[in-house]
């Protein structure tokens, strides 16, 4: 084949050739947007709303002078909701809340006795006030307001606020106050990420910031780290399914596309050991390009960061399936369920050939915020956990004191704090008093 290529994936030891290699490089292929962005968050820090507004109308082409969605602009957008879209998008607001509700069922407090008289434990504890940036992009991504808003609500959130750009969908409108978002604004890029970092006039400052968004977003997100929590950087969407013999071109084909479509800059795989599959799945690709409706959009992305890899075994394949780490990883094998608990290293997993990265994307329930560039290699994607935080406690009866103090002392004075020697000799001596009497 023409485009048969004998090299092996950078920084992979394994055994692995390419058989369609990407063009470019997805990880480093970012461009210089970290000035600008240091600029537009020192400016509205320092100017709020008047910097905000210069910035909407610069990058957006708005003018407006209210930021914040009124309650009337709210049910206005609702009632321009067409019925099946809005029943479809309450169908996934109420899978993302079922399985939300079902993961926080999991995060339980905890209190333990350690010691005879030292109890320790933790608190679950809802964040006060989250921010949900919600991404406008070229098409009314109508799940993007379910997955940072619902999870905030299922987890106890007092206050939600969503950002979205001026020009976005009439529709996201109405999907951020179905979620439940409780204050919207149409605000984007940068500028929002940094109106809910530092407040302005008009934008509450939040305590976290969720949500995927382009370049500037991303760094924005960088940037505000530290005082503000993020959920994670999302670079580009990706999509890798791993298969062996018993894969299906055709299917590999529509779901790689499928994710293709999103930006010019997806990264879309297979990873297989079969030979005859890869080709034929390259041959699909180009096939079904000629009729995809986004094909200008999913084939820039193919042909830059499409990728194909011919692994010598089993073992290869996962090895570069984890060396990977792709956002959604897609299992096409003869036994998907046993194979997939091979694998370590994904955002979310999709077993078998029935689970499309669609529906997660979608309606499913799973949350499609997910860690991208391989960073599931230590993370996992947005989900109610991410909402709470998970604080310890403790306290201690008199024999707990009588059983940590000595230990703390002795520590303290080996690492010659004076202080802390101190503070634990004082409780001791105490104790040791009262039980004189």
């Amino acid at each position: 084949m023409s485009n048969m290529n004998g090299n092996a994936p950078p920084g992979f030891a394994g055994r692995a050739v390419y058989v369609k290699a990407p063009s470019r490089d997805s990880l480093v292929d970012t461009g210089s947007v970290v000035s600008l962005v240091t600029g537009i968050l020192q400016d509205v820090r320092q100017r709020g709303d008047v910097a905000v507004r210069e910035y909407a109308k610069r990058f957006d082409g708005s003018e407006l002078e209210r930021f914040e969605v009124s309650a009337a602009e709210r049910q206005q957008a609702l009632a321009a909701m067409d019925p099946q879209t809005r029943a479809d998008t309450e169908f996934a607001i109420d899978n993302v809340r079922r399985f939300a509700e079902a993961q926080l069922a999991t995060i339980l407090p905890l209190e333990v006795e350690l010691l005879p008289g030292v109890h320790l434990g933790h608190r679950v504890i809802p964040i006060e006030r989250v921010g949900a940036y919600v991404p406008g992009g070229r098409f009314p991504l109508l799940s993007a307001p379910i997955m940072t808003i619902v999870p905030g609500k299922v987890a106890g959130c007092d206050e939600i606020i969503a950002c979205l750009p001026p020009n976005a969908h009439p529709a996201m409108v109405a999907g951020c106050h179905l979620a439940g978002a409780s204050r919207i604004f149409r605000i984007g890029g940068a500028q929002a990420i940094a109106s809910m970092a530092y407040g302005t006039e008009s934008v509450p400052r939040v305590n976290k910031i969720m949500g995927p968004g382009n370049a500037f977003v991303n760094e924005a997100k960088r940037q505000v780290f530290g005082p503000i929590g993020i959920d994670q950087l999302a670079g580009p969407s990706e999509i890798f399914v791993i298969a062996d013999s018993t894969g299906d071109p055709e299917v590999i084909a529509t779901d790689l596309l499928g994710q293709a479509e999103h930006d010019v800059r997806t990264r879309v795989g297979l990873i297989t050991t079969d030979r005859a599959l890869a080709e034929a799945t390259v041959r699909e690709v180009a096939r079904q390009l000629e009729s995809l409706q986004t094909k200008q959009v999913a084939s820039e992305s193919w042909k830059d960061y499409g990728e194909v890899v011919l692994c010598s075994d089993v073992a290869s394949m996962i090895a570069y399936s984890d060396h990977i780490a792709a956002e959604h990883l897609q299992v096409h094998t003869a036994d998907p369920q046993a194979f997939s608990k091979s694998l370590r290293n994904y955002g979310s997993l999709f077993i078998g050939v029935n689970a499309s990265v669609v529906y997660s994307d979608k309606c499913v329930g799973t949350n499609h915020t997910l860690p991208t560039m391989g960073a599931g290699r230590y993370t996992g994607g947005l989900w109610v956990g991410s909402y709470v935080k998970i604080c310890t406690f403790q306290w201690l009866e008199d024999r707990g004191v009588a059983r940590v103090a000595p230990p703390a002392i002795r520590q303290s004075g080996s690492e010659t704090l004076d202080g802390h020697q101190k503070a634990a000799a004082i409780r001791l001596a105490r104790l040791n008093a009262k039980r004189a009497t």
